[in-house]
Parts: structure tokens; sequence; C-alpha cells
């Protein structure tokens, strides 16, 4: 029996570190990585799992963001678009290019206004790796099958995919590996200035042990908890807020052929995301709408689901079903408040707010997205480098992510010369564990030779094998850490797979506090 919790100590004041992030999601990873990288000691403090809140949440996109255009956001779309390219070659694994399908409908935005965004996204962020845009006539072309007659014309363009959850514990473990210390299900309950520095407060959330740290500065990257964190935990103040808004997905069987995307214009000007998703399902989102409840109790409703329901079956010949939905998943953005009325047009550019009161500095960050958190997390150091004069420079730009060392990213070279390795893994495992773990799949292998070397099989492709690496190297602590943020193999398995998989998983792997 494997015991994956800490044994509890009594609260003592540990030496100071450099820098204390509260915050698990892909901005508090990311800041993490890049504070350890130019050698600073990093405590990364997160109450429940990585990416348990919004970052496992999205849309799965490493994209410009092709509609902020409308709302004149070229700085964050160029960054964004620049950005894409260079997480691209950061982790080939779990980015890939993917090809979106637009059909034009006259009765929202006109095609010449279509024509001139995706002028502008091909051009504005020096595009190099991906095809550019090509016009459709959805009468002939394939990609038009499925659509309906009235809409004959389209548009296809570029962005990228990306496995949200898994590009959070990607750079925490890069953030590990440089000598953070990460520290999942552990609640940062109070921090207090005291004598030019910060004195925290941790509580683990498995076994009530409590542990006190001092820190020269703090990051506050709790997405939609920063003020929160702000006013209750930290004793201070800030002028800027965030504005919390839901997004909701459907996942259902996916109904067409090929491995590209949609993007649809509803009747409201939002856009829906209709994007391949686990082989053979479709993720369909999102909406934006204003949330006020508490973050961590967010799903999507009813009127959500019939939404996405009603602007899919708008444009296709096969029409959706509520009982076609398979699951639902709801994440609340913690947008910069600009003072936006409409939600879809509050910005999804970043801010800071540096506070260095009492000489114990505070930053805390408003909004972000996905595809910018790398620059987002250089910027944050920026922002604290003259407290660290010591501090090393960027570093994170052509660096590569845990498991992107993958020679050229030829991501089907990769997985051809594991075939080759290992000829008796079946070819939708190598699939599977490429993906997720790219180069490092060695390491989940442990010298296995045989399917019997992976161990006990709990449905879909997931094997003890797999759960045991990420219980030791990924800080997966519960069933549905392993099931839904580091594998998807839940959305996979039957309902009495994974209960019994959970039973196992307490029974093998959790000992009790």
């Amino acid at each position: 029996m494997t015991d994956i919790l800490p044994a509890g100590t009594a609260s003592t004041v540990q030496p100071t570190v450099d820098l204390f992030v509260i915050g698990g999601g892909i901005n508090g990873a990311g800041i993490a990585r890049d504070a350890a990288g130019r050698g600073l000691r990093v405590i990364l403090c997160e109450k429940d799992d990585l990416a348990q809140g919004t970052s496992s949440r999205s849309g799965k996109l490493v994209h410009g963001g092709l509609r902020y255009l409308e709302y004149y956001e070229f700085r964050l779309v160029r960054e964004a678009l620049i950005e894409r390219e260079v997480l691209m070659n950061s982790a080939s694994h779990i980015i890939w290019p993917m090809r979106f399908v637009l059909p034009h409908s006259p009765d929202d935005r006109p095609a010449w206004l279509v024509r001139l965004g995706l002028f502008l996204y091909d051009h504005l962020g020096g595009r190099q790796k991906l095809p550019g845009t090509r016009s459709l006539d959805l009468t002939r072309d394939p990609e038009g099958a499925p659509i309906l007659d009235q809409y004959p014309k389209g548009f296809e363009y570029s962005d990228c995919w990306v496995d949200d959850a898994r590009l959070v514990v990607l750079n925490a473990v890069g953030a590990a590996e440089k000598g953070a210390e990460i520290l999942t299900r552990t609640a940062c309950t109070s921090a207090r200035r005291e004598n030019g520095a910060w004195r925290i407060e941790m509580r683990d959330e498995r076994t009530g042990a409590t542990r006190t740290v001092r820190a020269k500065v703090v990051v506050n990257a709790g997405g939609p908890w920063v003020n929160d964190i702000v006013g209750r935990v930290a004793g201070s103040n800030s002028s800027r807020n965030v504005r919390l808004v839901k997004g909701s997905h459907i996942i259902v069987p996916k109904f067409w052929d090929g491995q590209h995307a949609y993007l649809v214009q509803n009747h409201d000007k939002r856009v829906i995301f209709i994007n391949p998703y686990e082989g053979d399902k479709a993720l369909i989102g999102t909406t934006d709408i204003p949330y006020e409840g508490r973050p961590e109790e967010v799903k999507a409703d009813e009127a959500e689901v019939e939404y996405l329901l009603a602007a899919v079956n708008r444009y296709f010949k096969e029409k959706l079903r509520r009982s076609d939905v398979i699951e639902t998943f709801s994440g609340v953005r913690p947008l910069f408040d600009d003072g936006q009325g409409n939600p879809s047009a509050v910005t999804r550019d970043y801010t800071f707010d540096l506070d260095e009161t009492g000489g114990a500095p505070l930053l805390n960050i408003f909004g972000g997205k996905i595809t910018t958190f790398r620059k987002l997390a250089e910027h944050a150091v920026q922002k604290i480098a003259k407290f660290f004069p010591e501090m090393g420079g960027d570093w994170t730009r052509g660096s590569i992510l845990p498991g992107g060392e993958i020679e050229n990213a030829d991501f089907v070279g990769f997985v051809e010369t594991m075939r080759e390795r290992h000829p008796w893994l079946p070819r939708g495992l190598v699939l599977h564990y490429g993906r997720l773990y790219g180069a490092r799949t060695e390491k989940l292998l442990a010298g296995a030779t045989s399917m019997a070397g992976l161990g006990r099989h709990f449905g879909a492709r997931l094997y003890e094998a797999e759960v045991r690496h990420v219980v030791t190297h990924e800080w997966a602590l519960t069933a549905d850490d392993v099931l839904f943020r580091r594998t998807k193999q839940g959305l996979h398995m039957s309902e009495d797979e994974r209960r019994s998989f959970a039973e196992w998983f307490e029974r093998e792997l959790v000992v009790a506090a």
C-alpha cells in the first residue's frame, strides 16, 4: 500500500522563501515555474487540485481570439497569436494545430467583416507554422457536408487545441524540477505583513496539519478568488476587481467526419465552438453570462444547455437533442472588470496590482487567458524583479515543457518510434500516453515489456501504471484527479467502472488522516 498523505506535524515557522504563490491554476503554475527557473525559492499553495477551477473548464484552445478583434483588442490578439506558436514549440504533445470551419451567416456579421477579421488574424502575430485562411464552398467542399444548405459559403482558419489541465500540471512539474515546492489540497488561511516580510499560515485540507512560512513576496493568482484572497486572507485592499463571467460547455457524441472544428455565429453575436474531443466526442461552448455565486459551486444550467443546442442546430443538418448530452461543465472566468456591460465584451486581457505596503510586496493578478499565461507569468515576475536583484533573466520563451522534448516537435514521428520500441502496446494506448506524457512516456512504462506489466486495467485506456505515475509525479490525490484532470479517461468509462476505480484508489493508494 502506498501512503500519499504526509504525516501531520505541529505548526512551526519555516525558513523564509523568496516567493509564495497562491493559486494552482495556469497563472499560478506558470509564475511558479518562471520564478523558480530564475533561481528564486518558491512555494505554490493550492487549496484544491491543480487546475480544479477555471483552468480545467476552458474551451481547451490556444488561440488569438478572433472575436476579440471586434472589441479592438489588437494588442491582446497579437500577443496571443505570437504565444500560440511559442506554446506549440514548447509542448507539441498537448498542443497541436486545428482547422476551424466558419459557416457564414449573412444575418449576423457581413462577409467583408469576417474576411477582414481573418486577414488581420493571419497577419497580426507573424504566423509561421500554421496554414492561413481559405474560403470554402460548403455546397462542394467536404467540410460543408454536415452544414445546412442555406449556408453555402464559409471560411477555414487555423488555431490550436490544448489539454488545459495538463498544461497546468506540466508547468507545476517544471516548477518542481526547478526547485519549487508544490502544495496541493493546502489552503492558505492567513497572510500577514510582519517586519518587512510575510508570515503565511497554511492548512493541509486532508490531515488538518498546519504550517507557517515566511516569504519576501506574495503573488495572488487566485483567479475567481483573487479579491477574496486580497481581503480575507491577506488583510489588504485593491482598487481593482474581477468580473466573474460564467462559461458553460456540453459534451456530445461527435457528429461529423474529419478532425476539423466548427465555429458558428449566433443571433446575439456570440460565437460557439464545436470541437472534436477525446476522439469520438464533441465539445461545444461557450456561454458568457454574469455570475455572482460561489465559484466552487458553478454548474451549467438547463437554459445554457438549450442555448448551446439551439446554436448548433441552427447550422447543422443532424439535430442534437438534450438526450445527446453526455456531460456538462462550467467554469468561472475571472476577467478584469473594465466596466463593460456585455459579458462578451469584457476584456480577456490581464493587469497587475502591486501593493508594496510595509516593505512586503503583494502582487495581485487580474484577468488573463490560457493562451497568454506564459507571457503573463513573465510580466508578473518582471514586476517583482526589483526585489530580487540577483534573480536571473527571462528564460521561458524558448524552453520546453516536461514531455515536450520531442525531436523537431514531430509528434507523428515520436509515436512511430514508440510503436517500434514497444510493439506490444496497442496503437490507441501509444497515442494516449504520447498525448499526455510525450517524451516522458518511458518513465510511465518503467520497463514494462507486456500489457501485464501495466498492472490492473480499470476500463477504457486506464491502467494501474499510469495511475501510480500521476500519483507519484503529478500530485493526483483523489480518483477524480486521475479520471478527469490527469487523464480524461473518466469520460470513456462506465459509471460502474468509475465507482470501482474510486473504491480501489481509496483502498490501495490513500491512507486516511
